[in-house]
């Protein structure tokens, strides 16, 4: 059993979260502590000359309410949405929080990802903790 779990989740409709969560219900134990991290990408600057100032604070306080309706059903669970580069952001966070798994999402790679790389392919070659990837 793991003692920290940490599964990075993307609020759009096309990405299931619930395979995450139940991979995390059988590998958590009584006293595991799950947390529910969504990365907001930083904008460039040039871009954000054209955005509203109040679009990031309704976007922001949206995904909230996702990640409440979320964390009704798992007991021990937080939610956290922070801004920053994803794979980056999960991995920090991962090491500054004493993470012992992630679990994390991944899509069919595209002839794209293999010149850029995926969300979770950094995360695998980054990460310091137990990594179960999701298919």
């Amino acid at each position: 059993m793991y003692n920290n779990i940490l599964i990075p989740i993307v609020f759009d409709h096309e990405r299931d979260n619930s395979k995450g969560l139940q991979c995390a219900g059988i590998l958590a134990g009584p006293d595991t502590e799950i947390t529910l991290l969504h990365v907001i990408e930083k904008l460039p600057a040039y871009a954000m000359a054209y955005i509203p100032e109040d679009t990031s604070k309704n976007l922001k306080s949206e995904l909230q309410a996702e990640m409440s309706s979320l964390l009704q059903d798992i007991p021990n669970a937080k939610g956290k949405i922070i801004s920053g580069h994803a794979g980056r952001t999960i991995i920090d966070y991962a090491n500054e929080n004493a993470v012992d798994l992630i679990i994390i999402k991944s899509h069919r790679p595209g002839l794209q990802d293999y010149f850029l790389g995926s969300t979770a392919g950094y995360v695998v070659r980054h990460a310091k903790c137990a990594v179960h990837v999701i298919r």
